[in-house]
């Protein structure tokens, strides 16, 4: 499991244009005008992987798709604006990304931007269970750990649920720990994975630094201060931001190198495995991340956890408690909608 977690040094966010003529992917993006929408949007049009591409919004996503639409690669790309243009934004769509949510700002916690967030991940949800049904579905947000809750619960309302389409996208939690684990041990970045496994959210958030490629070891001190860093590493950014966003840049990286894994997986390459915050099979916990085979189906079998040590054991125990509450308040909040 250690060798196909991890990344060769090589690793862009583009793939070979080799693949050009078999990719043929539709991808939208929800709220593409935002501050994650917009870059995350950009790497998407950069990609020879996606052929069309979508972006909704309630307010400037023609002006988004007027301005990509000028860049020179083979994706064509639409906006839509507004509710009654959301079902055309989504018919055909073959994988859909949706990077809800407002700014979090310094004095906010999580739960802060509960009803906000959620409330808008319902309502695109409804909208793809009625219009996309089939498509992967992507949720990046502040709240991953009661939004795919949530997705999961909108979908079995329609009755078009597929545990193996919808995907948390934690990939910032690992695209942080492989900064920072490069960092203390003077590597280059592009040669690290450190498989992050829990949920998308301060201790929940759980690096396992004994499965990181390569081989690495830190005095217990400094793993408890590593860890730490990682689990808080988005308040960095939003400190720096003094209350004017997110980590809005590195989470559109993230979450569009996510999309290019399951898009190569989709497409036959073998040995792509993703962490990922999905319906759990394995653990005490109804979903939990865990690093994922995918392949043409989305998720091909579920690997659990492997090796780990005790001081994570006892991280995972400490998690627990935190992501079930959080499960569960997703699911409440679905079953309480009109």
């Amino acid at each position: 499991m250690l060798s196909s977690l991890a990344r060769p040094a090589s690793a862009t966010l583009c793939c070979s244009f080799s693949t050009l003529a078999q990719n043929n992917a539709k991808v939208a993006v929800l709220e593409a005008s935002r501050g994650i929408g917009q870059p995350l949007s950009l790497l998407l049009k950069n990609s020879p992987l996606v052929s069309h591409l979508t972006l909704y919004d309630i307010a400037h996503t023609p002006r988004v798709a007027a301005n990509l639409s000028h860049i020179e690669t083979r994706a064509t790309v639409k906006g839509y604006l507004g509710p009654e243009q959301l079902p055309d934004c989504l018919k055909g769509c073959n994988v859909v990304v949706i990077p809800v949510g407002v700014p979090r700002k310094p004095s906010m916690t999580r739960d802060d931007l509960f009803n906000t967030n959620t409330t808008i991940v319902a309502t695109l949800t409804v909208a793809c269970a009625q219009h996309c049904p089939k498509a992967v579905i992507c949720i990046i947000s502040n709240l991953v750990n009661s939004t795919i809750p949530i997705t999961a619960e909108v979908f079995k309302k329609h009755g078009v649920y597929n545990p193996n389409k919808i995907f948390g996208v934690t990939t910032l939690d690992i695209v942080q720990a492989n900064t920072f684990v490069a960092e203390l041990k003077g590597l280059d970045p592009a040669c690290v994975n450190v498989p992050v496994i829990g949920g998308h959210a301060g201790k929940a958030i759980i690096p396992l630094i004994l499965q990181c490629t390569p081989n690495v070891d830190f005095p217990q001190n400094q793993l408890t201060t590593l860890i730490g860093r990682i689990q808080k590493a988005i308040m960095e950014v939003v400190k720096a931001k003094a209350g004017a966003g997110s980590a809005t840049l590195s989470m559109a990286y993230a979450g569009a190198r996510f999309v290019f894994s399951l898009l190569d997986a989709v497409n036959g390459k073998e040995g792509v495995v993703k962490c990922s915050f999905i319906k759990s099979q394995g653990t005490d916990c109804p979903y939990f991340s865990i690093p994922l085979p995918l392949g043409k189906k989305g998720i091909e079998k579920n690997l659990g956890i492997g090796k780990i040590s005790p001081f994570e054991e006892k991280k995972i125990a400490e998690a627990i408690p935190e992501l079930k509450a959080s499960i569960k308040k997703g699911e409440e909040f679905v079953k309480n909608m009109k």
